[in-house]
């Protein structure tokens, strides 16, 4: 199981945030893990990697329900990001959310590997560093 060197989670519960990056270093997830409390401090950071440095994180969780810029608005926006630069990218939605219309949503973003719902668990972790390896 590789790790691989920078993740991103954009979620604005820092009780969600503080669990997952501990579980993250338990299993030796990722070298760096960026983290943003909503969708538009995140899009304007990952925005401005991708013109500076034309690369973005390998992976990113990102929550649905947050203030400012919503998940929805965050995916609506990255899209806009040159697909070159994007392509390598995970995106999983992480989120408390059950409604059927979200995880029916999330399914008309090709973007999205997955929905997962909260907590994320190592073995989630785990089973994503496979995918990622494979």
């Amino acid at each position: 199981m590789n790790k691989i060197f920078s993740a991103c989670i954009i979620d604005d519960d820092p009780i969600f945030v503080y669990g997952t990056k501990r579980i993250m270093k338990e299993v030796g997830f990722s070298e760096e893990i960026e983290v943003f409390e909503n969708g538009l401090d995140a899009i304007e950071e990952l925005t401005q990697k991708s013109i500076v440095e034309k690369k973005l994180p390998r992976l990113i969780f990102l929550d649905l329900n947050m203030p400012i810029m919503n998940g929805w608005e965050f995916l609506d926006d990255f899209v806009k990001i040159p697909e070159a630069i994007r392509k390598d990218v995970v995106i999983y939605i992480v989120s408390s959310s059950i409604d059927p219309r979200d995880i029916e949503r999330v399914k008309t973003y090709d973007i999205v590997t997955d929905y997962i719902l909260k907590p994320v668990t190592p073995k989630d972790l785990k089973n994503m560093l496979d995918d990622l390896s494979a």
